[in-house]
């Protein structure tokens, strides 16, 4: 990030701090991944320790709630979406793992499914990203990614391919 972006965020904001990603989004290279990272602690607590509906709630909850948290930091830091704004990875991640029962190798293919889907932006992920603005548009690729990346893991499951 800029020294000019830094400036217009600071970590002791609870907005920003949760918009960066509890800080890992001020990683210089791929801010995105370590945003995703960071939000693997949190997936597997509450995955490990919430029951099903509490999970999904949680999950919507970090999306809607991250559409004002993004909206407003981007805002602070006027710009559309810098990429140290990583919450979205943070709810995509959350997403992805409903339902998905927590082993290491589920959350390793998780997270690789997530960052693929995330990265890559098939249609209409990509449509998302280009077209949506604010903090809907910061958080809606991310949160259809999630989608995209749970479909996927509960076909994984499904099929057995994991253990689980």
């Amino acid at each position: 990030m800029q020294k000019a972006l830094r400036d217009k965020v600071s970590l002791k904001n609870p907005w920003h701090f949760l918009a960066l990603g509890f800080g890992s989004g001020l990683a210089s290279k791929a801010p995105g991944t370590f945003g995703s990272l960071a939000a693997v602690p949190l997936v597997i607590l509450c995955g490990l320790y919430l029951p099903l509906g509490l999970y999904i709630g949680l999950a919507m909850v970090a999306s809607f709630v991250g559409i004002w948290i993004c909206g407003h930091t981007a805002n602070d830091m006027q710009v559309h979406d810098d990429s140290s704004i990583v919450w979205d990875e943070v709810a995509g991640m959350l997403i992805t793992f409903i339902a998905v029962p927590i082993t290491w190798q589920s959350v390793l293919v998780g997270f690789v499914l997530f960052r693929l889907y995330d990265i890559l932006k098939p249609w209409p992920i990509s449509y998302l990203d280009k077209h949506v603005h604010g903090g809907i548009g910061i958080m809606a690729d991310d949160v259809l990614a999630g989608v995209f990346a749970c479909l996927s893991m509960q076909a994984i499951l499904y099929w057995q391919w994991l253990p689980g």
